[in-house]
Parts: structure tokens; C-alpha cells; sequence
């Protein structure tokens, strides 16, 4: 309850306008608000995940655009700053969770890392979606919140799609898995 008056208080004082702002305040206390409410309820790693890493991705962008009211440019800048931002997603490693990676889709890497990435990027391209869609209304939005409203559905649908079709599970990396010895004495035994 507290998490849900703390967002309320957080949107009612930077309801700001935002001119040309990726990333909105009432989207990133909606992204932590969703990451919040999800670890209470007990829902998977990868839904969580991807919550978090949206909300990193808003942090990048939230730093970007302090950066910018303070006039502190230099190379790369951008591209460093979400860098780091994103790059939080690895202290959940460090006390947390164990890196194992598993075949997903067509990558080799841990779920919780794959399921950050891919909020991360949905938030990027929920948002470039957005002002692609403004554009073409002539500047104007479809309906009120339209800017919070498709990344959080997106994020929402992705969320389904790792929880409940289980993309980051895969039926033949747990088959493998189970075959081979917890040591991984025989893995490289050609000799057979």
C-alpha cells in the first residue's frame, strides 16, 4: 500500500509537461509501480525482468536528460549512460541470482539477463512507436496517456508471453541438462 501512495504522490508532483522526452515521469513510476507490485505477488524472475529492465532503460533516460539541463556533453555520452544505467540489471548476480545461461530462441544466455534486455528494448521501441504513431495523427495522441499506456501494455503482453508460453524455458536444454552429471565429468569424454 505504501509502494502504491509513494507512486501516486511521485506522479501528482512531476506531472511536468515533457517536450520531446522518450520517457515520461507518469511512465517511470508506472514501470517501478508494475516492477513492485509483481515482486509482492510473487511472479516469475523473467516477468520481473522485464519490469526491470524497463525501468533501467527510463533511468538511462531520466540521466540523459539531466545531463542535458546541465550541459554536460562529451563523446558517446548517450550511449554510455544508458550503458551504465542498463548495467544495474547485474547486481541482482551478485547476491541474488547464479548466471546460467540456456538456450533461448536463438541466443546463449541467462533468462533473468534475456528477459531484462527485452524490456529494455521494448520500452525503447514502444516509444518510438508512439511518436511514430503521433506523427501520423498530426501531432497529436490517439486518446489521453497514450504515451503510458502502449509501453505498459507492451510490457504487460511481453510479460504473458515469458510467463505463461514460457519463451525462457526451453524442453530440450532441461532434457540436456538432466543428462549431464552435476560435476560435468563425461561432458568432453569422446572416448565412448
Amino acid at each position: 500500500m505504501t509502494t502504491f501512495v509513494l507512486a501516486l504522490i511521485l506522479v501528482t508532483l512531476y506531472t511536468l509537461p515533457a517536450n520531446a522526452n522518450p520517457a515520461c515521469a507518469v511512465c517511470t513510476v508506472a514501470v517501478a509501480a508494475g516492477l513492485e507490485i509483481a515482486r509482492k505477488l510473487g511472479v516469475d524472475d523473467g516477468v520481473i525482468a522485464i519490469w526491470a529492465g524497463a525501468l533501467l532503460t527510463l533511468i538511462g533516460y531520466w540521466t540523459i536528460l539531466w545531463f542535458d539541463k546541465k550541459g554536460w556533453n562529451f563523446k558517446f555520452r548517450n550511449a554510455i549512460l544508458m550503458l551504465l544505467s542498463f548495467s544495474m540489471i547485474f547486481a541482482v548476480y551478485i547476491k541474488d541470482l547464479t548466471y546460467t545461461p540456456k538456450p533461448i530462441l536463438i541466443f546463449y544466455m541467462d533468462p533473468f539477463l534475456f528477459c531484462g534486455i527485452l524490456g529494455g528494448l521494448i520500452l525503447i521501441y514502444s516509444s518510438v512507436f508512439y511518436q511514430w504513431m503521433k506523427r501520423k495523427n498530426g501531432g497529436h495522441a490517439h486518446f489521453p496517456f497514450e504515451k503510458v499506456v502502449l509501453p505498459v501494455v507492451a510490457l504487460a503482453i511481453a510479460g504473458y508471453a515469458v510467463n505463461y508460453l514460457h519463451i525462457c524455458e526451453s524442453a530440450a536444454s532441461e532434457a540436456a541438462t538432466a543428462a549431464i552429471p552435476a560435476d560435468g565429468s563425461d561432458i568432453y569424454d569422446f572416448d565412448e
